[in-house]
């Protein structure tokens, strides 16, 4: 069994657990998109490859008030995870970022971002191979997608890393939030979580390709 397929093993188990065999045996995404952000706060949307594992770090950081798991940047309407892993529909898989910007800046957590994946990959993250899992920034205003742009440019004229920068940058469309059992699965199930993360790689690369600056500001689990 490749890694890909152990993390799709281990997606089925949880849900069979959870939920026992429900029709086609995916659950429904829920029905609506997402809804902007409360007085006081903002949101930043990152796809970085797998959506436990950007939930996981972005958890981690002062000044994240929540994170939402779904799927953004395609056509469909309610994708479920099966229909985005599939291929073709446009959605990645991607976090919805809650913070307060009294505590960090939109322009901290896209240092962070860059920090936590592989920008130069353009084929998906790490083990997760296929469109749903590359990485991209999904601007919420004009300003983000200008702080977005400058500091993607920053960075490759920076010349730390030694492949161009392949990491779009979009404006923000509907997020369709995954299905339940997505959510905070590194909390739910932490050990088939450890292993899935550990397996495909995932830290191992960043610290090869950022060094002592991998994961700056995010906590690993």
């Amino acid at each position: 069994m490749n890694l890909r397929s152990m993390r799709k093993g281990l997606i089925a188990a949880v849900f069979f657990a959870a939920f026992g065999t429900i029709g086609g045996g995916v659950l429904a995404a829920e029905g609506t998109v997402s809804p902007p952000a409360p007085k006081g706060e903002a949101i930043a949307t990152f796809a970085g490859g797998c959506f436990w594992c950007v939930e996981s770090d972005f958890d981690t950081v002062p000044g994240v008030l929540r994170t939402i798991s779904g799927y953004t940047g395609g056509t469909l309407i309610d994708p479920t995870y099966k229909q985005v892993t599939a291929g073709g529909s446009g959605h990645l898989e991607a976090v919805r970022i809650f913070f307060d910007p009294k505590k960090v800046s939109y322009g901290t957590l896209l240092e962070i971002f860059w920090r936590s994946v592989d920008p130069t990959d353009d084929g998906g993250q790490f083990c997760d191979r296929g469109e749903s899992y590359e990485t991209a920034i999904f601007a919420n205003s004009a300003d983000q997608k200008r702080l977005a742009e400058a500091s993607k440019q920053k960075l490759q004229a920076s010349g730390v890393l030694k492949r161009p920068i392949v990491t779009p940058i979009e404006t923000a469309g509907p997020f369709y939030p995954a299905e339940d059992y997505h959510q905070d699965f590194y909390k739910k199930s932490s050990l088939r979580y450890r292993i899935y993360r550990y397996g495909c790689g995932r830290d191992a690369r960043v610290r090869n390709l950022w060094g002592k600056e991998a994961y700056r500001g995010i906590t690993l689990h």
